[in-house]
């Protein structure tokens, strides 16, 4: 029987993972089930600009996989039992359940409202495609001079504000963080973030923390009232709950313990990766949640799960980043470079060349979804077709 592979979620991670998967291992040795609500590829780091009114390239999942051996189920994810190894999904055949040998979880994240009360009312989010487009609609119907309130201030808050504020300079757009703007950049780094904010007119409430949401405004800890026709909120994420229903260990979050080969310390028939997992990367620092980490730590899964299978070497080299790339509206930038473990260093590229770099890393994310094996020579991929059979047959004859 060839190994069932189930990955769950097609994000970012959950499609590398099951794309490279599909590239590393013979048909006849396992099949590889990619399960997701919608038929499309959603590319999050984009959706800032889906909510001002830009149009995405549509990237089917049919298109993307044509040909790779992976089977597309569209269906929602109801649960999962990693005690019986199934899963459970709904989808236009009604309720079924399926069963793996192994697990990919990859259902990723959505907005997180911190029970800061009114959020959920009052408040719009871009974590995800549904989310966008609302927002998207909304600021359409705004007229000139109108106040829109971003609160958060990191990555998402500041892209989303920017692309706000230079596609829509007759609004009103502030933002705010509860630090200082910025404030974990470099100096060259803040220096030009301000500089960006200054001249698209966006307004910056620092060390202000939001405690309610009202549809006209937001109420600050100190008592403060901010005009807000619009709130989008960026606050941070939250992992999808089907983790925390299950026996997999998980934090107090419902993000899933990992090892460095993103291997379930509880379940070893499951991987998590992305959002939904808890990695430690250098310095023993947890890997945030971000494109920046997921999309290493599903190739970390696939190939893991590839050599244990076909008894080749299991990879072992830590995950680490280089940069943080951040989109200021269209045509300015900011690339921060860190160390491996994500801390600002003085370098930095800023302006215009900045933003083409960040376009180019947004276009390569997406084209690494379609091509998994990005660098991996067709002979090393010979020989790992060559071990998956001989490890099959080598289990089938014990």
């Amino acid at each position: 029987m060839p190994h069932r592979i189930i990955v769950l979620g097609a994000g970012y991670t959950g499609a590398i993972a099951a794309g490279r998967l599909a590239k590393r291992l013979h048909r006849e040795d396992a099949t590889i089930t990619l399960v997701n609500a919608e038929p499309d590829f959603v590319e999050r780091v984009r959706l800032h600009q889906l909510a001002v009114g830009q149009d995405l390239k549509p990237r089917p999942f049919t298109e993307m996989f044509a040909g790779t051996g992976v089977r597309l189920t569209l269906a929602k994810v109801t649960g999962v039992d990693v005690d019986r190894r199934t899963v459970a999904v709904s989808g236009a055949n009604g309720a079924e359940e399926l069963e793996y040998d192994s697990l990919v979880y990859a259902l990723g994240s959505g907005w997180d409202a911190q029970g800061v009360p009114g959020t959920e009312e009052h408040a719009h989010e871009i974590a995800g495609r549904p989310g966008a487009l609302r927002l998207r609609e909304r600021l359409a119907g705004l007229e000139a001079g109108q106040p829109v309130l971003v609160v958060g201030g990191g990555l998402t808050g500041i892209e989303a504000a920017t692309e706000i504020a230079e596609a829509r300079p007759d609004l009103d757009v502030a933002l705010a963080a509860r630090g200082g703007l910025g404030d974990w950049l470099s100096p060259k780094g803040r220096a030009h973030l301000r500089k960006v904010f200054g001249t698209l007119g966006i307004t910056v409430h620092e060390n202000t923390a939001v405690a309610g949401v009202e549809a006209d405004r937001v109420a600050t800890a100190d008592g403060t009232s901010v005009p807000a026709a619009v709130t989008v909120w960026t606050t941070g994420f939250a992992v999808h709950p089907l983790a925390l229903a299950t026996s997999l260990e998980v934090t107090d979050t419902g993000r899933i313990v990992v090892d460095r080969t993103m291997r379930s310390v509880s379940h070893p028939d499951v991987y998590a990766v992305g959002d939904a997992a808890m990695a430690m990367g250098p310095a023993d620092r947890p890997l945030r949640m971000s494109c920046a980490s997921g999309t290493p730590a599903a190739w970390q899964a696939a190939d893991a799960i590839a050599a244990r299978l076909t008894g080749g070497k299991v990879p072992t080299t830590p995950i680490r980043y280089f940069n943080q790339c951040i989109s200021l509206g269209r045509r300015e930038g900011l690339i921060q470079y860190v160390t491996a473990d994500d801390r600002a260093v003085r370098a930095a590229l800023t302006g215009r060349f900045a933003a083409v770099y960040k376009e180019l890393v947004c276009k390569g994310a997406a084209w690494g979804v379609a091509n998994p094996l990005l660098g991996i020579p067709a002979r090393r991929r010979r020989v790992v077709h060559e071990q998956a059979r001989e490890g099959t047959a080598a289990e089938a004859s014990a």
